[in-house]
């Protein structure tokens, strides 16, 4: 499984980043997690707000901290 995790590095990226860390260790997945900052890579997704969390290139979440519930729901899929 491969997570990206997309923003510029500010308070609520980097506490998403941490939920998702969070998940894959309490789901015991195996899972690389990247962190991608870069404005225009983060564009290449077709992703316009942060934070942002992409699981297997498919699009999870865009412009907000997601409840690790709801991580813990993506990762099971």
């Amino acid at each position: 499984m491969k997570i990206k995790v997309l923003g510029p590095g500010c308070t609520r990226c980097q506490q998403t980043e941490q939920l998702v860390r969070e998940a894959v260790a309490e789901a015991g997945v195996d899972a690389e997690i990247e962190k991608v900052t870069d404005v225009m890579k983060i564009a290449s997704y077709g992703v316009f707000g942060t934070p942002a969390v992409i699981i297997d290139d498919k699009v999870k979440s865009v412009g907000k901290i997601p409840k690790k519930e709801e991580i813990l729901a993506w990762l099971k899929k």
